[in-house]
């Protein structure tokens, strides 16, 4: 198994032409080849244009982030002003080079390109979840990375057109909705769970996911995201322990050859609300590191929900996933155990 680490996709002089200001081109249905679409559900002005004195809800700018990790980011590509973004929109655009491999790795598969949409992007086109994303997808993750501050809400539309969608036999929908840090009044609260997960970068309330929220309630899935936290690792090594997979629930194999997932100081417990079991499964949990106390773990937990399914049922025809959008980046790692499971995503039948 290779470790895991983190890669970026450089600018290097020699890479493949980029555009800008293209329009999606269909995708054409082919037998055994899946289409898989990306929707990251923020608004990019509304994350980007985010007041840098406020403490709490906004990403890092990308000066902070080489402040927090010097000497990673000290390179002229990632330094030079004139080269690369500095405020909060130059960390936004570090997820967009990470999930590059991602959709290489699904492109070279599928042989379909991998288009990434958002909800608000750079420029300001707003693109609702509509039949524009959904009638050439067969595999569609939507990625949290919403602020709640910024108001992104699933409309009627938008749940209806996903419901429509997910009656068509053989879609997936994969469900990312990132962590829940600092929900609690409570600023001592706040503050353990700051110390938990140790993560710099990260403020003492950033509160994700109204998008994904919105969009699971309109159609029925029981699951919240809560809390950030820190998952274990092999001992004497830096590598994420190995996940508790339920492998005798997972009989369609999304796990197949998975041993982990990518190392992320801060992931979402996925809390299934519902006792009804046929409906939902978690077929894999991740244990926590225990080093620090945690609200969580002072209630007698020691390990969270990582990967939930909930299989195809009655009228719905597609199967539905929950996995943090950080297992599709190589920005935290990324190894074999990790790819198969990009891979095992992109070819199930």
């Amino acid at each position: 198994m290779t470790e895991a680490k983190i890669y970026v996709p450089n600018t290097g002089a020699r890479a493949p032409a980029r555009t800008y200001n293209q329009i999606h081109q269909t995708r054409k249905f082919t037998a055994g080849r899946r289409r898989v679409s990306v929707y990251v559900c923020w608004s990019f002005p509304g994350e980007a244009n985010r007041d840098v004195r406020d403490l709490d809800n906004r990403f890092s700018t990308m000066t902070e982030v080489r402040r927090v990790e010097w000497p990673f980011w000290e390179t002229p590509e990632w330094s030079d002003a004139k080269l690369f973004q500095q405020g909060i929109a130059g960390a936004l655009e570090l997820f967009f080079r990470a999930w590059m491999p991602f959709q290489e790795l699904v492109g070279e598969i599928t042989g379909h390109v991998v288009p990434v949409y958002q909800r608000v992007d750079q420029a300001g086109y707003r693109l609702p979840l509509d039949e524009r994303i959904l009638a050439d997808t067969d595999t569609l993750f939507v990625f949290g990375l919403d602020h709640l501050l910024t108001e992104q809400e699933a409309s009627a539309d938008e749940i209806e057109a996903a419901a429509d969608w997910l009656t068509r036999e053989g879609t997936c929908l994969v469900l990312g909705p990132h962590h829940d840090v600092g929900m609690s009044a409570d600023l001592n609260a706040r503050a353990m769970e700051y110390a938990h997960h140790g993560d710099a970068l990260v403020p003492r309330q950033q509160r994700f996911g109204k998008y994904t929220r919105s969009l699971m309630a309109g159609l029925g899935v029981p699951v919240e995201n809560r809390y950030g936290l820190r998952p274990g690792v092999v001992a004497g090594t830096s590598r994420i322990a190995p996940l508790t997979a339920y492998r005798d629930l997972d009989t369609r194999g999304w796990l197949s050859g998975v041993s982990n997932f990518s190392f992320h100081k801060h992931l979402p417990h996925y809390a299934v609300t519902t006792d009804d079991t046929s409906a939902i499964k978690v077929l894999a949990t991740q244990p926590i590191d225990m080093a620090k106390p945690h609200p969580f773990t002072e209630a007698g937990n020691r390990e969270f929900n990582s990967f939930v399914w909930m299989p195809a049922a009655h009228k719905r025809g597609g199967e539905i996933l929950l996995a943090d959008s950080t297992v599709f980046s190589t920005l935290f790692g990324a190894d074999d155990s990790l790819k198969r499971f990009w891979t095992n995503l992109a070819t199930v039948k």
